[in-house]
């Protein structure tokens, strides 16, 4: 995340420096968010299934857990400029509702969901269309193109000035553009990723990589195939209509295939990466201080540092995350949680948990 977050502000200065602009953009943008939704999936799965071993209701404490989250994506959205915890909290209601389907049933959710904004276009256009022919909805089209480049380019003129009672406004303003677009309201991939993750649990293939090694290499080559579909072939050829369900997102199921299987054969490898494990116990914390350095480091009210050279950029975000280890690490060497996952998990059960660690000779006497 780190990475992308960066990437988004590099400059494009040609040779081999664009190639690494490239690179990132291909192999990495669009994948985080995929990664991270199918984990999200994932860890709804492992929730209930903890829930159901224990016989404790589950919908209650899960729509709760939403609601906090969405107050954070609200406040990350607003005062920081990144939306996508608002999408994770509307998106995970309906995964509660569908949590005990059928494995087909699921699937075609996940295809009717990924092609959601597509069929959405597709009706809106047949009703244009039905009153005012070819012309209204070219003209609509149009208009909304429009609106788009005013409504984000008022955006980014209000992060490069120095006021940040400016760039609040401007937020909130382009916030409520920002919902009522198709791709805001209509589930896309996100929801397809939840299920994918859902499924992933239900089936035990985290648990079991290789005996699902099949089915694994079966999700990385339609990775595959989709991103380079995507990317290279549909948009030469003009098959546009393929795009709907062959994206290039779709490599986040190479990846996450790969690295289980990985991790399977060679088990070993696992505890080397122990020393990252402490920054994804707190990974709601660190998406929040990461977003807010980020503002800091690159809006006008800040230090303004404005686009940066590709290779900059990828510097400045792993040294980012290498603090970012280490001070999780420090973190929960003293405390149970992170400041943001202690909060809502207040919120969420309406009482304070503990938050300091008990040192072990405390607990002896105790």
């Amino acid at each position: 995340m780190f990475i992308v977050h960066f990437h988004v502000r590099s400059t494009e200065p040609g040779g081999w420096e664009d190639v690494l602009r490239t690179l990132i953009w291909r192999l990495i943008e669009t994948k985080s968010h995929g990664t991270f939704a199918l984990l999200f999936g994932a860890g709804f799965a492992i929730q209930l299934r903890r829930a159901d071993a224990r016989h404790r209701p589950f919908g209650a404490i899960y729509v709760r857990r939403l609601a906090v989250l969405m107050l954070f994506g609200i406040a990350a959205h607003a005062f920081f400029g990144f939306n996508v915890l608002v999408g994770y909290a509307v998106w995970g209601v309906p995964l509660l509702l569908i949590r005990r389907w059928s494995a087909p049933a699921l699937i075609v959710t996940a295809v009717l969901s990924t092609t959601s904004v597509a069929l959405y276009h597709l009706a809106y256009a047949q009703f244009v269309a039905s009153a005012g022919g070819v012309a209204a909805v070219e003209a609509a089209y149009e208009a909304s193109r429009v609106t788009a480049i005013n409504v984000n380019s008022t955006l980014h003129a209000a992060e490069t000035q120095d006021s940040y009672r400016i760039l609040l406004g401007a937020r909130l303003a382009h916030m409520s553009w920002f919902y009522r677009q198709p791709f805001s309201f209509m589930p896309g991939a996100t929801l397809a990723l939840f299920i994918a993750g859902l499924l992933l649990v239900r089936h035990r293939v985290f648990d079991q990589p290789l005996a699902h090694a099949r089915l694994l290499g079966v999700l990385a080559a339609f990775g595959l195939i989709s991103w380079l579909a995507a990317d290279w072939l549909l948009e030469r050829w003009n098959l546009g209509v393929l795009l709907v369900i062959l994206h290039d997102q779709w490599l986040t199921f190479t990846y996450v295939s790969a690295a289980l299987v990985l991790l399977a054969r060679w088990p070993t490898l696992v505890p080397r990466l122990t020393w990252i494990a402490d920054a994804g116990r707190m990974a709601l914390t660190n998406y929040v201080l990461q977003i807010a350095g980020l503002d800091l480091l690159f809006s006008g009210y800040a230090f303004g540092l404005g686009q940066v050279r590709p290779v900059t950029g990828l510097a400045l975000a792993l040294t980012c995350f290498a603090v970012e280890v280490v001070l999780s690490t420090v973190w929960l060497a003293r405390f149970q949680f992170g400041p943001a996952e202690w909060v809502w998990r207040s919120l969420t059960y309406g009482q304070r948990p503990p938050f300091r660690r008990v040192r072990p000779e405390v607990a002896a006497v105790i």
